[in-house]
């Protein structure tokens, strides 16, 4: 299945063989998961879903900082 993961400082297509977790996805695509938020058709995914097909993700990152 394709995972296509898209934002304004990423855009990213992996394959991956089995259902995998976002958290794992994000992983395979070197963004750290702390730094982001994953939506898909506008409601924020926790890291720990399972995605068993092909999507299309928006990641969003997070700043924070003083």
């Amino acid at each position: 299945m394709e995972i296509h993961l898209h934002g304004r400082d990423h855009d990213i297509k992996l394959v991956v063989e089995s259902p995998e977790t976002v958290r794992q996805v994000l992983v395979q695509a070197g963004i750290l998961p702390s730094t982001v938020l994953v939506s898909f058709e506008n409601t924020i995914l926790p890291h720990a879903t399972v995605l068993s097909q092909s999507v299309k993700l928006l990641v969003t990152t997070v700043s924070s900082g003083g």
